[in-house]
């Protein structure tokens, strides 16, 4: 593989990076009249590399908002890591929740039981039922 080959692989197209962002196309676009961000065009189509969408993520990581309404404040009763996951016990109030996550994501947050955390919760199912 050439090195101009390779460089090619590392782009990512512009609606990957909309969904990776979690923002639309429209809001790229807008970033990049602003020069939050650049992209490399080849034809009509966007593409930024791998390490810069990498730092994107990173950055919005750090001053994002999140439209889940569903806030429960509580404490982690346990957390277990294994392999490429983790699972992180927590007590809201009268109520268990239990979140899988990659154990980067749990290595990250450095959860120990008894630390103060916020469980958000944003679904696009909700099954209810009875016994």
């Amino acid at each position: 593989m050439t090195a101009e080959e390779a460089q090619i692989e590392d782009l990512i197209r512009v609606g990957a990076v909309a969904g990776a962002l979690g923002v639309s196309k429209d809001t790229l676009r807008r970033w990049e009249r602003t020069g939050r961000v650049a992209f490399t065009r080849r034809g009509n189509q966007r593409y930024i590399s791998s390490h810069d969408l990498s730092l994107l993520i990173r950055e919005r990581g750090s001053t994002s908002h999140s439209s889940a309404r569903n806030r429960l404040q509580g404490t982690i009763l346990a957390v277990k890591k294994d392999g490429l996951m983790a699972q992180i016990e927590m007590a809201c109030g009268p109520y268990r929740i239990v979140s899988l996550m990659s154990r980067e994501a749990a290595d990250e947050l450095d959860l120990k039981p008894g630390d103060q955390a916020a469980a958000i919760v944003k679904s696009t199912a909700v099954i209810i039922e009875t016994r």
